[in-house]
């Protein structure tokens, strides 16, 4: 059995118990939080509880689950990596690259796995879309939306004081977008550049709550990234488009879960009323955070890479640092610029 403990015992930390305990190769052992409080929730059925993560990662743990504020990401995931533990991080893995890297580079050096959380990968609708890119069966692609119409209130905000923060939180980009973000980069590719207007419109908070991207991607194919946490009065929209010379699909509703749009060349009404069906059926699947700590436990046991990598987790937050650099520039920004320098000994 592969060993977890959780760091941070927020609303986040709920949904990876439920997935350790789902997993048959996995028992979650461990939790830490500073508040005391917080840890009567989490330690029943022998789950030890601390308050100090240096004693947690003296216990008996292979896999630390990360679900703290975003801002503490880096400086955990590096203190789990030194102790030789396996790292679980949540999104957005980090708040910079530079942080991003460093948490990289101590999980490689210190011979352990990094996953990052970007559950979404697995929605049956997804899932389905991205045979569809695999089997190149939108032909060329012209281009792609990206869409998250939303609400996040400011009661939202004012529940915490590092919500909306550029420092411990970040804006709809880096806490909302970012997962459909990584749905864009993993359906079209590398971006090549990235040009943002991005604004704090109504929400009383520090970094932006609506932005606009338009994107060229090294395949030739441009993209639209719609953001906002300002729609009234609840969340409208989450949505992926992408139209090619021989296809055509949407996969939206208020979350992006169901099949709107599904046209391909020599497919059938039949068939598509059939997928449809079946999504309709089932459109979440198996949840995602379950997906993600599975496939850590199987990582670990058959000895490779997580699915979504800190590579990966880099990848996607390279994008939104991109659109934060191109909206306080005023300029497009060239991807190029923000590639990963890898450590030299």
């Amino acid at each position: 059995m592969v060993r977890y403990g959780i760091v941070g015992c927020g609303h986040i930390a709920k949904k990876h118990v439920s997935a350790i305990q789902a997993d048959p190769g996995a028992v979650l052992v461990a939790v830490c939080d500073t508040n005391e409080e917080r840890l009567k929730e989490f330690t029943i059925d022998g789950v030890i509880g601390y308050t100090d993560l240096a004693d947690m990662l003296q216990a008996d743990v292979d896999v630390v689950s990360i679900c703290t504020p975003s801002g503490l990401h880096p400086a955990l995931t590096i203190q789990v990596a030194e102790a030789k533990k396996h790292v679980v991080v949540e999104k957005p893995m980090a708040l910079t690259l530079e942080d991003a890297d460093r948490m990289i580079d101590a999980c490689e050096e210190n011979g352990v796995k990094m996953a990052v959380v970007h559950p979404n990968r697995f929605r049956p609708a997804i899932v389905e879309l991205r045979k569809q890119i695999e089997n190149e069966k939108f032909g060329i692609i012209g281009h792609a939306n990206a869409t998250v119409r939303w609400n996040r209130n400011q009661a939202y905000y004012d529940q915490a004081p590092w919500r909306g923060t550029k420092a411990m939180d970040g804006g709809v980009l880096m806490n909302q977008a970012i997962h459909n973000m990584d749905l864009l980069l993993w359906m079209m590719g590398d971006v090549d550049e990235v040009y943002t207007y991005d604004a704090t419109r109504i929400r009383k908070i520090e970094a932006e709550d609506t932005s606009i991207s338009v994107i060229r991607f090294k395949n030739g194919a441009l993209g639209l990234l719609e953001a906002a946490v300002t729609i009234y009065p609840k969340n409208l929209e989450e949505s992926l488009s992408i139209f090619g010379e021989k296809g055509s699909a949407v996969v939206g509703g208020p979350t992006a879960n169901w099949i709107k749009t599904w046209d391909f060349e020599g497919l059938t009404e039949e068939e598509v009323t059939q997928l449809k069906e079946q999504i309709t059926q089932d459109p979440w699947g198996m949840p995602g955070h379950e997906c993600i700590i599975r496939d850590m436990t199987l990582a670990i046991t058959e000895g490779r890479t997580p699915i979504v990598s800190g590579t990966e987790g880099r990848d996607t937050l390279s994008l939104v640092v991109a659109c934060q650099m191109s909206a306080e520039s005023g300029k497009p920004i060239k991807m190029n610029t923000l590639e990963r320098k890898i450590l030299i000994k």
